[in-house]
């Protein structure tokens, strides 16, 4: 039976390919996509059991032999904050490193930038918001606070030699301001890109965007940072995980965050939901002709495994349907 799903799996993803090839839109939508898979971090951290160690080092190991090009493997922040990540030593110590494949932690301050370099992290990223009050009960501080805060860290960062990933929250929607205006959007993200981030992820933390806010938040943004240093990160709250981040797609980002099985949620943002499933994301970039590089058979198995862990329904509707069959 495991034998004749994958046939059909290989079939179906064959034949988008060759359909997308056939129309003249294929042109509009990058040729190749990074996909940064978030999984292991953003996924796992809302997560109320303690997950095993061991268990996370397996699922970042499965997450590799898919061909995953970036893992965020965990994140060095106060285990008196996000108890699930008190292992991140650990993880980053046990997890195989595969070549050409980066594994960036998320580092709150510059202590966890230091603890993150002593277990052997070869990239970084640190996150502000585009909402004061998000930003002052997420990380206690203003938004200019937090943009300096993190000058230290992109000091020693650049001395080392560690790229800085920066992320920006909330950047269609606060769960205490309400909308978010698209030139305050630029103005964080151009902060950050000048400090020296190498790529701006724009997440839609709460999952309220749809694909005409994205396009008007994405216009803005572009004006003050280079697309090519653009990423974006959709939750899927209202189901339009997909289709805002086609809509980045079409304005020329190449970057994209996502989730295994759709894991996820935000500790500080109450009714966000998962973000966008990765196998979902390889599915729909299988049929536009786009590569990513990744295994998606290999993906689903990850996928699984972690969902099994969890005692938990998969969110990826990829998987739900290649389950049916």
């Amino acid at each position: 039976m495991a034998t004749v799903k994958k046939a059909l799996l290989r079939r179906l993803v064959g034949s988008a390919s060759l359909r997308a090839v056939s129309t003249s839109s294929v042109g509009t939508f990058p040729k190749r996509v990074k996909i940064v898979e978030v999984g292991p971090r953003d996924g796992l951290q809302n997560e109320k059991n303690i997950i095993p160690t061991p268990m996370k080092i397996k699922l970042i190991d499965m997450l590799s032999e898919a061909g995953l090009p970036v893992i965020e493997a965990t994140s060095f922040v106060s285990p008196k904050w996000v108890p699930q990540m008190a292992d991140h030593a650990e993880v980053m110590k046990g997890i195989q490193k595969f070549p050409g494949i980066s594994y960036p932690v998320l580092t709150p301050n510059f202590k966890g930038f230091q603890a993150a370099v002593a277990a052997g992290a070869k990239e970084v990223a640190v996150f502000g918001a585009a909402s004061e009050l998000f930003s002052k009960r997420n990380i206690n501080c203003s938004i200019d606070e937090s943009v300096r805060r993190f000058d230290e860290i992109l000091k020693a960062a650049r001395a080392a030699s560690i790229p800085v990933r920066g992320y920006v929250s909330c950047v269609l929607g606060c769960p205490y301001e309400g909308k978010i205006s698209p030139a305050k959007v630029a103005e964080v993200a151009k902060k950050m890109y000048s400090v020296g981030c190498y790529e701006i992820s724009l997440g839609d933390t709460i999952g309220v965007g749809t694909p005409g806010t994205m396009k008007d938040m994405l216009s803005a943004v572009m004006h003050e940072v280079p697309v090519a240093a653009l990423a974006v990160h959709c939750h899927d709250t209202y189901g339009q995980a997909l289709a805002n981040t086609l809509m980045a797609l079409q304005m020329g980002v190449s970057v994209v965050d996502s989730s295994v099985a759709g894991l996820g949620g935000c500790p500080y943002a109450h009714g966000a939901s998962g973000n966008l499933a990765t196998e979902d994301l390889v599915y729909m970039l299988a049929g536009l002709g786009v590569h990513t590089g990744v295994n998606l058979q290999k993906l689903l198995e990850a996928g699984a495994f972690i969902c099994q862990a969890l005692n938990r329904r998969t969110s990826s509707k990829v998987a739900q349907a290649t389950c049916k069959l």
